[in-house]
């Protein structure tokens, strides 16, 4: 647990350091609004408005955190619908998966033991696992995010209307209902 810590810390202060505006998500977020669990990977959403050099701050940020850099998978991210690229740690066999977001990041600040840090929102969170459980095939594939979402609403406060109403957007609205049923 001591290394996953130590490989998130790093990120965190080297995108500190580089100025990114960043949020971690996924299930290091999961793990900080609801019940922790075990993951090799770390999400992070960066965001691309209002950033100058992005593509040096990134490459830079992970250089710093000992991850293996691969400018053309940043250079791809930015340029391709796809947005995310992942990265390597040099000596742990954690990785780091950039999403890249054109809008304001919807975060909050917290911390992870000492480390003051950025979480994703935990209603962009729970919205974002909607669209997950949506396009995951076999569906029995989604177990963990249907579980991540029951978690962080019996431990956190939420705006419940501000998930139904992006849900129904996203028609995931049914999938949330069927979860808080």
């Amino acid at each position: 647990m001591e290394a996953f810590y130590n490989f998130v810390k790093k990120l965190a202060d080297s995108f500190d350091k580089v100025g990114l505006d960043y949020a971690f998500t996924g299930a290091l977020a999961a793990s900080f609004y609801g019940v922790p669990r075990t993951t090799t990977d770390v999400d992070v959403i960066i965001a691309v408005t209002n950033q100058t050099d992005l593509k040096r701050k990134i490459a830079s940020a992970l250089r710093q955190a000992n991850l293996e850099v691969d400018e053309r998978k940043i250079e791809t991210a930015l340029t391709s619908g796809y947005k995310i690229a992942t990265f390597k740690d040099k000596t742990t066999p954690y990785t780091v998966d950039i999403i890249l977001s054109d809008g304001k990041l919807d975060k909050k600040s917290g911390k992870i033991d000492s480390l003051k840090t950025f979480f994703q929102s935990p209603e962009g969170l729970i919205v974002a696992k909607l669209r997950m459980i949506k396009v995951t095939l076999p569906s029995e594939r989604a177990i963990k995010d249907k579980e991540d979402v029951k978690a962080i609403l019996a431990f956190t406060k939420l705006n419940i209307n501000a998930i139904k109403k992006q849900a129904q957007k996203d028609k995931t609205l049914e999938i949330f209902e069927a979860l808080t049923a």
